[in-house]
């Protein structure tokens, strides 16, 4: 069969082109403006992706089309696909139909950390032996790709509250019918498909009716909006982690680099590794209690997280040029920056050579461009000794928002100057962390070769 993806330089479109062809398919795609990691991924993996959205790419007719959830009506790919009657359907659809099905589904939902929670839980039940699939947002280092078959029943999906396809308004994740549920947390965003808070949870609810009464849900103990969403009807076994719940982490560390973790009040093991953060130890939590449910022992999952390397743009080292450090980071929500940036602080904190903390972002989704979470931003970014704005194309003012930060604010509508005004204030031992959910211009390359030509005399 020949299954053609528009839109297949997305995370999840990506990831879904991997699996057709691991399913013995013929897989084409196209799209517009592609960025590694996906793009590096589709190449290696031979996928001819096509450049821009003209229906000559579907001329001869596909068996199948995927359409990914950022085509719209008027794109002349997806008119051409209605014109001409072509077989269509979206990824999630498409998933849940020829990969899902009869597949022990392990989902992780929440408006933070589902790409680092679903690859830590798919590490650990690889470490385990257990052979999973698995289909998530990000490529981590443990596991080298996006997606992949896996040789069990088991799947870990990560599982994405934003809207399925021009056709189906629907989350993407109510399409995956888990029989394990990781609920992480519960914040407004995607204010270009919701109105509210209220409309995404009533799509988290949604969720938590598909979950069966032999499964299980995996929640948040300390968030109130996760709460108020099992409140409104659950038929199914829940199980909290952090605040009073069941899972349980005991900082030994000012980083949180070594974890006493708890299992009902029960000392189940120490976890020593290499990342940092409140977020972390939360995503840690809900990995390894997902993964008991389907049998990993906690002493089995705490020594996988032990070996576990990341996941590319969260926290990513990308060069140290003359003992400047630039990390890329997929942080674009003022909770993410929040705990980020002080996941970073602990970390310089201990360390009596580090410098200062220099964040660079871009303000880069469509919430972020309007403004609504403008009035949070600044307070995120408390942590860092210096930040760098991009603010082209906003719908607010960058300056007028970071006013009480003074000089540790610079703001630049054009890259190229911005990545200058970061060089010239970069000295050796500082952390440079590069924040934005897209490409962000290639801005990685230009800084490390501009700390680059900076070299010492």
């Amino acid at each position: 069969m020949h299954v053609h993806i528009l839109g297949i330089g997305g995370t999840f479109m990506a990831g879904v082109a991997l699996l057709a062809r691991a399913a013995g398919h013929r897989v084409t795609g196209s799209d517009a403006g592609l960025y590694p990691p996906m793009s590096t991924q589709l190449a290696d993996a031979g996928i001819q992706v096509m450049e821009g959205y003209d229906p000559a790419h579907l001329q001869p007719a596909p068996d199948q089309v995927v359409i990914g959830n950022a085509m719209t009506r008027g794109n002349p790919a997806v008119e051409y696909v209605l014109d001409a009657g072509l077989r269509y359907a979206s990824g999630p659809q498409w998933l849940a139909e020829n990969v899902l099905e009869s597949r022990w589904v392990l989902a992780v939902a929440g408006t933070h950390g589902k790409t680092t929670t679903s690859s830590m839980l798919a590490h650990i039940l690889q470490y385990a032996g257990l052979a999973p699939g698995y289909l998530i947002g990000g490529i981590a280092a443990d596991l080298g790709q996006s997606a992949c078959m896996g040789e069990s029943d088991f799947f870990v999906v990560e599982a994405d509250e934003y809207d399925t396809a021009f056709f189906d308004k629907r989350s993407k994740f109510v399409h995956y019918r888990p029989r394990t549920l990781i609920l992480n947390n519960l914040e407004f965003d995607h204010a270009d498909i919701f109105d509210d808070l209220e409309a995404i949870k009533r799509q988290f609810h949604h969720l938590v009716r598909t979950v069966p009464s032999t499964g299980q849900i995996i929640c948040n103990a300390e968030d109130a909006e996760l709460a108020d969403v099992i409140e409104r009807g659950c038929w199914t076994p829940t199980l909290g982690f952090g605040g009073d719940g069941a899972w349980q982490a005991e900082p030994l560390a000012a980083d949180g680099r070594r974890l006493r973790i708890r299992l009902a009040g029960e000392i189940v093991g120490e976890l020593c590794w290499s990342l940092t953060g409140a977020h972390n130890q939360a995503n840690a939590l809900a990995a390894m209690a997902a993964a008991r449910h389907v049998g990993v022992t906690p002493a089995v999952a705490i020594e996988a997280l032990t070996v576990f390397k990341g996941v590319k743009r969260r926290m990513e080292l990308r060069g140290s040029p003359n003992g400047i450090r630039v990390f890329d980071d997929f942080a674009h929500h003022p909770t993410a920056i929040t705990s980020t940036l002080e996941g970073v602080r602990a970390a310089a904190e201990a360390d009596s050579e580090a410098g200062r903390i220099l964040a660079v972002f871009e303000p880069r989704s469509n919430t972020m461009r309007r403004g609504v979470h403008a009035q949070t931003l600044a307070a995120s970014f408390a942590a860092a000794d210096q930040v760098f704005l991009y603010d082209a194309g906003l719908d607010w003012d960058a300056r007028a928002v970071f006013a009480d930060r003074g000089h540790t604010l610079v703001s630049e509508d054009d890259l190229d100057a911005l990545v200058e005004a970061v060089a010239d204030s970069a000295q050796a031992g500082d952390t440079v962390i590069v924040m934005s959910n897209g490409g962000f211009g290639g801005i990685h390359g230009k800084l490390l070769a501009a700390l680059e030509a900076r070299a010492p005399s």
